[in-house]
């Protein structure tokens, strides 16, 4: 096989479409919460985030593709092709994800167990480099254990030379021309196998070993399960920040809370929209992230500023908190003003602000008071707001 010139197409084909009947559970595996997260989204997340992958096409069961489609478009992933009915088999559904691409194939196709939640950018990617000099690669892991092959009775036979054997993973990274004939060969022979690299041996391909750990596992039976729940917790990350903002009152200008806009009188002053609601979560965001204040980031002596966007300014800190590793997992906020009247505007601004930072309504928390009359927000003179946010690693 030649080398892949420069540059190489990659598509991320990923294979979720198996009940998880030994887990036991009522939803197939692919759609079961690990921390907070469909299963198949950790997968998903991570090849959106590998530079040579250009498009993504999911196998699901069959009666779960709106669903894992409108799944994916909310969690903002951009690179998503089609999502499409699985088969009986683990091959069926491969080689029905193979077929979608091949209207118009990339170079190569990665290959990848949605039930592996833990793979990494760094493997996809080196599975990637090898699938592009020798036209197949896979991740693998080397035999720690001491193997015995045993009889028909249950007794060792033999105990094999574990130097020369390795535990095959996902990704598989091939020339999609390779792995689309490979599979239609099989198909004709009637032959199944467990693993992609499989229909590659059997038609003579050579196929690269890029060396993997023990953390990309596939979840199959229920202590895998428990294991990768408990890696999860290892993992995840808990930071709280707390964030205050207050503006006075100014005329001529619509009142803004939440990112929408409150019909009252009078609007709030400030070098942006003075959206106070909004600034108290960002600050809360930032001061988890240890990313200082929104001052620091989109200073009032900046024209750029001048009656900004409050709702684009925390996408952006969503984006600074990305960086950083981490996302929202949850806010809760408290508007106080004498007037006007919050409480029928909440849940539009708990929708706003969801959709921003990722999350559904109910992680959202949004609580309006009077201060009874007293101090500068009792005599009507502004508004201040006060934010907790918890963000978690991602």
């Amino acid at each position: 096989m030649t080398a892949c010139a420069e540059p190489c197409s990659t598509a991320a084909l990923i294979v979720a479409a198996g009940q998880g009947r030994r887990l036991d559970c009522t939803l197939p595996k692919a759609f079961l919460e690990l921390g907070g997260r469909p299963l198949l989204l950790w997968s998903a997340r991570t090849f959106e985030q590998v530079p040579e992958v250009t498009q993504i096409v999911l196998v699901v069961p069959p009666d779960y593709c709106d669903i894992a489609r409108s799944m994916v478009q909310q969690a903002g992933l951009s690179k998503l092709q089609a999502v499409i009915p699985g088969g009986q088999t683990r091959c069926e559904s491969v080689f029905a994800g193979l077929q979608v691409l091949s209207s118009e194939p990339p170079d190569l196709v990665a290959i990848h167990d949605g039930a592996r939640p833990f793979v990494t950018v760094e493997i996809i990617s080196q599975t990637i480099a090898a699938a592009k000099q020798t036209g197949a690669a896979l991740a693998a892991r080397p035999v720690t254990d001491t193997l015995k092959r045993v009889d028909d009775e249950l007794c060792v036979a033999a105990t094999l030379d574990r130097t020369e054997l390795w535990h095959a993973q996902t990704p598989q990274t091939f020339r999609f021309s390779t792995i689309y004939d490979a599979y239609q060969q099989a198909r004709a022979d009637g032959w199944q196998a467990t693993d992609d690299a499989s229909l590659v041996e059997r038609a003579g391909g050579k196929v690269r070993v890029v060396e993997d750990d023990v953390r990309n596992f596939k979840i199959t039976v229920p202590n895998e399960w428990q294991q990768a729940q408990a890696l999860v917790a290892d993992r995840q990350q808990l930071r709280i920040g707390h964030g205050v903002d207050v503006h006075p009152f100014g005329p001529q200008r619509p009142l803004l809370l939440g990112g929408i806009t409150v019909p009252f009188d009078r609007g709030l002053a400030g070098h942006s929209d003075a959206d106070v609601l909004l600034h108290a979560i960002a600050d809360a965001l930032l001061g988890a992230a240890g990313l200082g204040d929104i001052g620091r980031h989109f200073p009032d002596t900046d024209p750029a500023y001048k009656d900004a966007d409050s709702t684009e300014l925390l996408a952006r800190v969503v984006e600074l908190i990305s960086g950083e590793g981490y996302r929202p997992a949850n806010v809760d906020a408290t508007v106080m003003a004498q007037q006007p009247r919050l409480a029928e505007h909440i849940p539009r601004m708990r929708s706003h602000i969801a959709a921003i930072l990722g999350l559904s309504d109910s992680q959202v928390n949004i609580k309006a008071t009077t201060t009874e009359h007293l101090g500068f927000i009792g005599r009507e003179e502004g508004i201040a707001a006060e934010a907790v946010a918890l963000i978690v690693k991602t």
